[in-house]
């Protein structure tokens, strides 16, 4: 039970500093030009993703959001064999969990997730992003690192 509450107490937080980010950009960057963080390299720009990664699926906000919760009880069913034991693979847990939940809030409250990290070189932009895209990534990162540092054990039986 203790792991529970921590576990949910955990996601909460991320939850509230994802949506509290997203809140600010509302409030601040809506209706504005970017404001420029480092010249030729980041700003912060309010954008109102209607679709998934990279504005695929633009307008699809009911589908994208059942997907999220198929995703979300997927996750919590299998989470036993996906996380790793350790620092690492809770970490990966709390953070995927907190990501899908930040832009599921926002398909459901808003009707499109509110993006605001805009990476550019030049003419060239990266897909502007937020605080939960941030999280389902340290959480990917944090699964393959682990997966590629893991010793691999033998099959039953010994070398084939």
């Amino acid at each position: 039970m203790k792991r529970f509450v921590f576990m949910f107490a955990a996601v909460m937080n991320l939850l509230l500093v994802d949506q509290a980010v997203k809140a600010a950009a509302i409030a601040r960057l809506k209706g504005s030009a970017p404001v420029v963080v480092l010249d030729g390299l980041f700003n912060l720009a309010y954008v109102e993703n209607r679709g998934c990664a990279w504005g695929m699926f633009q307008g699809h906000v009911w589908p994208l959001a059942a997907f999220a919760v198929a995703a979300l009880a997927f996750v919590l069913w299998k989470r036993r064999s996906i996380f790793p034991s350790g620092v690492a693979g809770v970490v990966a847990e709390l953070t995927l969990y907190a990501g899908i939940l930040g832009n599921l809030v926002d398909r459901l409250w808003l009707g499109y997730v509110v993006d605001l990290f805009d990476f550019h070189w030049g003419e060239h932009h990266f897909p502007c992003f937020n605080v939960a895209d941030v999280y389902i990534n340290v959480a990917a990162g944090l699964l393959i690192l682990t997966s590629l540092l893991t010793p691999r054990s033998e099959p039953a039986g010994g070398k084939s």
